[in-house]
């Protein structure tokens, strides 16, 4: 395990790496400047502010200073926001976010497996059918307008949670859910296809055989393995309700990360973009490691071994 985890923490630095010398050219090549928009700035306060920031050194030089900024975990002061700076700016709106996408998650997850388990158990019948159509609108209507949806019949024509805003756990319930229904439908879809994969499996057929009930059977043994799958796509999970959030953040007007992300993209604010690019990098890239590190707790026949998992 501890070389596994070595090698692991090696690759993430490569990786780290890679995304920070891609953020910074990219935002380098991109046109304009972060002052581009500042209507009619003289010449001497365009070169004081070049000056101020850095951008008028030479691109090595800038780079250079990223990397070891960014190494000491310093992301600078934000370009259009005046004396912010972009850690705090992070640990402002992170929580938040954090909030946010923590319960998402255990709405997909948790309603997800259960959709799933009901439809495997129910095969062909009308709760399958059932379950199956969930998932399908789930998978086929975009988070931004199931947003939307909610809003309009629970918030406004019913009056049952507030359109926006974020002011206690009322205020979380619709943004959760939107941002929860696709992925959730995912893992309904995956949950119900590798349950009834498992339910024909030999060992399962065997419990059977020993006259455990169905319940034993189902949750001791079949589902465990079934979940398996679940936990392969909590890496993408994580990506998909990080992402989602900048625009469900946006609709719902929630104070959060996305909301400086989105705000930064359009005003060039280059110290705050890879700021949050770095940041979120670094919380996916450490998703992906405890996901494999879950295989071995979920399946005793996986175990981590040189940089990769075998199964026994």
């Amino acid at each position: 395990m501890i070389k596994y985890l070595g090698q692991r923490l090696i690759y993430i630095i490569i990786a780290l790496f890679l995304i920070i010398t891609a953020t910074f050219f990219l935002m380098r090549l991109a046109p304009g400047n972060p002052f581009a928009s500042e209507r009619a700035v003289p010449p001497a306060i365009q070169e004081s502010l070049n000056e101020k920031y850095g951008l008028d050194n030479p691109w090595y030089v800038q780079y250079k200073d990223y990397l070891v900024n960014t190494a000491t975990g310093d992301f600078g002061t934000s370009m259009k926001y005046k004396y912010r700076e972009t850690n705090d700016m992070i640990a402002e709106g992170f929580p938040i976010s954090m909030t946010l996408g923590l319960e998402a998650m255990f709405i997909a997850i948790s309603l997800g497996v259960l959709i799933g388990t009901i439809a495997a158990l129910f095969h062909n019948k009308w709760p399958d059918y059932f379950m199956s159509i969930l998932a399908v609108i789930g998978i086929s209507v975009p988070s931004f307008v199931m947003a939307s949806v909610l809003q309009y019949y629970l918030a406004l024509q019913l009056g049952w949670f507030p359109i926006a805003g974020w002011n206690g756990f009322l205020y979380s319930i619709l943004p959760a859910v939107a941002l929860a229904s696709t992925p959730m439908a995912f893992i309904a879809k995956l949950t119900r296809s590798s349950m009834l994969e498992e339910t024909n499996s030999e060992y399962v057929k065997m419990a059977k055989a020993k006259g455990l009930s169905r319940w034993v059977v189902v949750f001791k043994h079949a589902l465990r393995n079934a979940l398996l799958p679940v936990v392969t796509y909590l890496g993408p999970l994580t990506a998909g309700i990080i992402t989602g959030s900048f625009v469900i953040e946006e609709i719902f007007a929630i104070p959060g990360i996305g909301k400086y992300f989105v705000t930064s993209i359009s005003n060039r604010d280059y110290t705050v973009i890879m700021g949050t690019t770095v940041f979120y990098s670094v919380i996916l890239l450490l998703a992906v490691l405890i996901v494999d590190i879950l295989y071995s707790f979920i399946d005793p026949r996986i175990s981590l071994k040189g940089g990769k998992s075998n199964g026994r």
